[in-house]
């Protein structure tokens, strides 16, 4: 009475026979089942190995191991101990101390500032307990940490993401209260502790990407899903609830394979009006199914209405297509999502037009192609203002300069390629006579491209034909 009279006065009593019923063997120290409500003091500096379990300790106060400098284990499993103070491990042997156990207590957190002392902490007891968080810089601090355990708590969640540690090759969450896991994170962590993790025991979803992971870990041979098959469940939150030992079923994950492989992507048509059927199976027989239609409407058998009927097998049909049917669907199936994708295609009356639309579009097209090469090859390009030369006998001529060579220089000259293009419009009357056809004279120093009779005893050369001129 009077100890409990002390405790609500704030007031930390001191053992009247400090120690006295707990044995001493060399460096052990065992206080276990004592009784004790609080952490002796006056403990032997000697102590190396700390055993304080099954007692009635409910905190770890500052200090409460002051003066253990030497101590490696300590063991203070199915105590009552509720919170660990800041400082609780201060002033003792810190980085010496290798193994905790605070199993079977009453921890609901697990706080930052709980273990920072104790950076060469290597192995952590902290299961059977209640928590219901794991603060993401609560483990920070062990670097030297290869072995956790967390199982038989509450926890919802893992910060898988703050696991950086470099020995850590074991890690037990299992008995908990994950129902998902954060696949990006868990397929980070190193090689060695996947090897190690312990998941089992937890009411996981079915989700096909987490039970796909679990057959990897199961092809790889790892221990902690090859020994406990049977304790690997899942959950599914269909219509009826089932509870699947999903390694025990290896069709499950075969259809969860051969869905993921076929089950994206596929697109299906339908006339309006017309009636469709959209198939979905179950890995299982007696699992349950629901379609979301494009609308965010659940569909569960028997359907919804007069439009969409459900069948117990997991078919959806679409009674009667119309424009507002066109979307994804998808199928739940242990919360695994399969879409289609409905194309609702108008009825006859409006498909020769969009095809009429289409073929005008491309003749109009190729009559803009047939304009554009008519104008590039038919357009005559802009000629040069004639020069008149004087009529000769009546007749009208044009006169092209070009400067010739002496004999002597000609045959030595080739003609130049740069040639000169003149186009000619026909004289339609020389003195109320039509033009009597084309006649090339050479006059003087030039060539002289006329139109006109041939004058009696004049020079020149008469053609009947067009004569190319270099």
């Amino acid at each position: 009475m009077a100890q409990r009279l002390l405790l609500l006065l704030g007031v930390v009593p001191v053992l009247s026979s400090p120690l006295s019923s707990c044995p001493l063997t060399a460096d052990l120290l065992c206080c276990s089942g004592r009784g004790l409500q609080w952490v002796p003091t006056q403990m032997p500096a000697s102590t190396v190995t700390l055993d304080l379990s099954h007692n009635l300790i409910g905190q770890l106060q500052a200090d409460s191991f002051l003066g253990l400098t030497r101590l490696e284990t300590l063991r203070m499993a199915h105590n009552r101990v509720g919170g660990v103070q800041q400082g609780a491990f201060r002033n003792c042997s810190g980085a010496l101390l290798r193994h905790l156990d605070l199993s079977s207590n009453q921890l609901r957190a697990l706080e930052q500032h709980f273990f920072v002392e104790l950076t060469g902490l290597e192995e952590l007891l902290l299961f059977d307990n209640h928590m219901v968080q794991v603060e993401g810089g609560a483990l920070g601090g062990l670097v030297h940490l290869r072995r956790l355990y967390l199982s038989h708590n509450h926890l919802t969640d893992f910060p898988f993401f703050s696991l950086s540690h470099a020995y850590l090759v074991l890690l037990d969450l299992s008995s908990n209260r994950l129902p998902r896991l954060p696949l990006w994170d868990v397929l980070a962590l190193p090689p060695s502790l996947q090897q190690g993790l312990y998941l089992h025991a937890n009411p996981l979803l079915c989700d096909c990407s987490v039970l796909c992971l679990f057959r990897h870990w199961q092809q790889l041979g790892h221990a902690p899903v090859t020994l406990l098959k049977s304790e690997h469940v899942c959950l599914d939150l269909g219509v009826q609830r089932h509870i699947i030992h999903f390694l025990l079923h290896p069709r499950l994950l075969q259809r969860c394979e051969a869905m993921e492989e076929e089950g994206r992507g596929l697109s299906v048509t339908v006339r309006e009006g017309a009636s469709l059927l959209l198939h979905c199976s179950a890995p299982l027989p007696g699992m349950s199914f629901l379609w979301v239609a494009p609308s965010s409407e659940w569909v569960v058998p028997p359907g919804n209405g007069d439009s969409l009927r459900m069948f117990a097998n997991g078919s959806l049909e679409i009674v009667a297509a119309g424009e507002h049917d066109s979307g994804t669907y998808q199928c739940v199936v242990f919360n695994y999502t399969w879409q289609v994708n409905v194309t609702v295609l108008q009825t006859e009356g409006h498909a020769p037009l969009a095809l009429n639309t289409g073929v005008t579009t491309l003749l109009g097209c190729a009559v803009s192609l047939l304009l554009v090469l008519l104008y590039l090859y038919t357009t005559p390009c802009p000629r040069a203002k004639p020069t008149p030369t004087p009529a000769v006998n009546g007749t009208a001529s044009i006169l092209i300069q070009a400067p010739l060579t002496t004999a002597e220089e000609g045959p030595k000259i080739k003609v130049s390629t740069n040639k000169h293009v003149v186009f000619m419009e026909p004289i339609r009357e020389q003195n109320g006579r039509p033009g009597a056809g084309l006649r090339l004279w050479h006059w003087g120093r030039g060539l002289m491209l006329g139109v006109g009779k041939q004058r009696q005893g004049g020079r020149g050369f008469y053609s009947d034909r067009p004569i190319m001129l270099p």
